[in-house]
């Protein structure tokens, strides 16, 4: 080109060259897709993301502003094969362009799952999921920590299948379930419940139920985050995870100590049925009292047999004794002189007996004093004179629960010395007794001379 063309070409300052291509790039760029892989992503303090796009040959310089990062539904990280949505502007101060991230989504379920196996691997290796390292779950809690929604049918149906099963106290953790911040929030809330006294204000609970519905892998994404993932393997206190449906698994499956495949099951894991345990109740109580009658009867038979073997030995004894003298008379020649003999005989023969008897006697009455001392100490009276009293209603019936007792309009503690009338206690009633026609509230009882131990 000649000098008088060159002269021709209009001339830019610095700013203008650099306004007119930004205002090109963004006129022709302003609404685009693009897709690559996340490298150097980073968050700044002020919530806004710093990354780049990558594919095998360039890399493109992107921002994602706080307001956009907050809406996403996973956590970016380097090696995410991610498209975003945006426009591309320049940086006039560095001669720079950069993509700005309008929004952004998973290239595909594979990537995801590529990242999951990847974390699942890594996590295993360290021992996160090592059946060792699981706890026992308490039988029957007083007390379970949940962390999930407070919005939602998730906590509803959990709160519904322990009243139905066992009613129990809990304690909501309100977290995010999905999102940016629901992974922090959730690692929070397990770390929260057990650095929580045991007495204090509010009280450790000895069971947590970590819940959420179900949902895409993305939507569950928070629950396969690393920080989650070693917040319920290092928790001292029991936990069940019940993360989306029976199909769904995320990692904080493997780290908990129970995994149930829905909210409701986890419920149901978590507390036995209340009937069930009643049930079980009366069987070990009928088990008792069947066990008690046997052994009274195997002790009152054993005494009966003892009395009835002596009585036969004292038999025995005599008919040998009288055959002895029997044979000592025949072989007697004079008769004064087997008289005599016979005499001297019978007396050392008494003697024996009498001292054989006696022997036999004591032994056998300090085994019946035994026996009987042994079944005293299950009777009836015996067991109230230790401090129990039985609680009986107007008609003589026995009261074994408070809502029973609450009921009566009256009470009979029945004490091992009598009988103490009293009145239950209710509240916000009144609970003075109606006195009756004749001024009395029982009529006085025929004291009983064979008590129960029911």
């Amino acid at each position: 080109m000649d000098s008088s063309a060159i002269s021709l070409l209009r001339e830019y300052s610095v700013s203008e060259i650099s306004y007119n291509i930004k205002n090109t790039l963004e006129q022709t760029f302003n609404h685009i897709r693009v897709r690559g892989e996340i490298s150097g992503a980073k968050i700044h303090t002020s919530g806004h993301l710093y990354c780049a796009f990558k594919d095998a040959q360039s890399v493109l310089d992107a921002v994602c502003w706080r307001g956009v990062v907050s809406s996403l539904s996973f956590r970016p990280e380097d090696g995410m094969e991610v498209i975003g949505t945006g426009r591309i502007t320049t940086y006039a101060g560095r001669s720079k362009y950069q993509f700005i991230i309008e929004s952004m989504e998973i290239a595909g379920e594979g990537a995801l799952l590529k990242i999951l196996e990847e974390r699942k691997k890594r996590l295993a290796v360290e021992g996160l999921f090592a059946q060792e390292r699981k706890k026992l779950l308490p039988f029957l809690p007083r007390l379970i920590g949940i962390v999930t929604s407070p919005t939602g049918a998730v906590i509803r149906d959990i709160l519904h299948r322990l009243g139905d099963r066992f009613p129990t106290p809990v304690i909501l953790w309100p977290v995010l379930v999905q999102g940016e911040g629901a992974a922090e929030q959730i690692a929070a809330a397990i770390r929260g419940f057990n650095e929580l006294p045991l007495k204090g204000s509010i009280p450790r609970p000895e069971l947590l139920i970590v819940a959420r519905g179900g949902g895409s892998l993305e939507d569950l994404w928070a629950f396969n985050e690393e920080i989650v993932v070693r917040a319920a393997a290092e928790s001292h206190i029991p936990l069940i995870s019940a993360i989306g449906h029976e199909t769904d698994t995320t990692l904080i499956d493997y780290a908990a100590d129970w995994r149930a495949p829905t909210p409701t099951a986890a419920a149901e894991r978590a507390v036995p049925v209340r009937a069930d345990l009643y049930q079980l109740l009366k069987a070990l109580e009928d088990r008792s009292a069947r066990a008690l009658q046997r052994l009274y009867e195997e002790y009152a038979q054993r005494c009966d047999d003892r009395g009835t073997r002596l009585e036969q030995l004292k038999s025995l004894f005599f008919e040998r004794l009288s055959q002895s003298l029997q044979n000592l008379s025949a072989r007697l020649k004079h008769p004064y002189e087997q008289i005599s003999l016979a005499e001297h005989q019978l007396q050392a023969l008494t003697s024996r007996l009498t001292l054989i008897e006696t022997r036999f006697m004591k032994d056998y009455t300090l085994q019946l004093n035994q026996w009987s001392a042994l079944l005293e100490s299950f009777s009836y009276h015996n067991t109230l004179k230790r401090g129990f009293c039985a609680v009986k209603n107007v008609h003589q019936e026995l009261v074994a629960s408070k809502t029973e007792a609450k009921k009566a309009e009256t009470l009979a503690l029945v004490f091992h010395d009598g009988t103490l009338m009293v009145l239950p206690e209710r509240e916000k009633e009144d609970i003075s007794p109606k006195p009756s026609a004749q001024g009395k509230l029982f009529k006085k009882q025929k004291p009983s001379s064979q008590g129960s131990l029911w």
